[in-house]
């Protein structure tokens, strides 16, 4: 049983009471806490030592990355984050000048978003250091954006550039939050999900709760440096499209908007976000799965995106 497999069963008969607007399934979950006009988001998520960072990692780095990967799911929802909740599981060595710098890689990224961390708790793991993150943000109502929205005939984009990240991308990224909050306010996104498990992983997401497919264009998928470098530098490294479909921790937006859209908002974009590449990717179709379109004709996508516990 894999990650997805197991999610699926645990989620099957959860709990909801009348604020609920939108439970497990989403990047966030979405509240109705009673304002006027807009909604909460609720997201929680855990770095593990020797799964999420390595011993190369620096406190400061391990810090940011563990909040960022939640307001990068807040982005995903055009949302604006408030605070959160940071939970620190110590193996018995630790070393408290340490565990002040990861909080010193938190408050960090916190200040330069407007979050406020207001509490906790700090517990034991004997083997290895695990950081949980819970955050609360809000966003208006008319501006949430779900995976479940995409329509057939609706170009694909993605920001930034995309593989190659465990070369050191995926412990200083940058949340795309005005970019999402920039694009609720001026297009008709219709669905919308941050990119942790790769392309070829997260795209599927957007597909079964949409109810489409998708055709991706082989040439028009921005492979990172990194990616490439690795592939001419590591005998045992992916070709580069297949480590920008299936690495994982890429942290970049992928949305789908109406197909008339697409020149005015890769035009606005390039003038807003000058140096983060927006990039169309592809189409959503008619049926379900994703078929990629290269030199040599149109395949059915076999390239899985990271899946824990496979």
């Amino acid at each position: 049983m894999n990650e997805f497999e197991l999610i699926a069963r645990l989620t099957r008969a959860l709990p909801v009471n009348p604020s609920v607007v939108v439970g497990a399934g989403d990047d966030c979950a979405v509240l109705d806490g009673g304002r006027p006009g807009h909604y909460l988001l609720l997201k929680t998520d855990a770095v593990v030592q020797g799964v999420h960072f390595t011993a190369a990692a620096t406190p400061e780095q391990i810090g940011h990355k563990a909040l960022a990967r939640c307001l990068s799911d807040i982005a995903a929802m055009a949302g604006q984050p408030l605070a959160a909740l940071v939970t620190v599981a110590l193996p018995t060595d630790f070393k408290p000048d340490e565990v002040e710098r990861i909080y010193a890689g938190i408050n960090g990224l916190a200040q330069r978003y407007g979050v406020a961390i207001v509490g906790g708790e700090t517990t034991s793991n004997p083997e290895r250091l695990l950081l949980s993150v819970a955050v609360l943000g809000e966003v208006a109502r008319d501006k949430c954006i779900l995976r479940s929205g995409a329509k057939e005939g609706d170009a694909l984009f993605v920001s930034g550039e995309l593989g190659g990240s465990r070369a050191g991308k995926h412990l200083e990224f940058e949340p795309r939050l005005a970019e999402a909050q920039w694009l609720a306010a001026n297009f008709s996104i219709h669905a919308m999900i941050d990119l942790s498990d790769g392309l070829a992983g997260d795209l599927p997401h957007i597909l079964q709760r949409s109810g489409v497919g998708a055709e991706l264009l082989a040439q028009a998928i921005p492979i990172s440096r990194a990616a490439k470098l690795q592939a001419r530098s590591e005998s045992s490294a992916k070709p580069p499209l297949l480590a920008a479909l299936g690495d994982g921790e890429d942290f970049e937006l992928l949305f789908a908007a109406p197909s008339r859209q697409a020149v005015p908002l890769l035009d606005g974009w390039k003038k807003q976000f000058p140096r983060v590449r927006l990039s169309c990717i592809g189409r959503i179709t008619k049926g379900h799965g994703v078929k990629l379109r290269d030199k040599t004709g149109l395949h059915s996508l076999k390239t899985h995106g990271y899946v824990h516990f496979a």
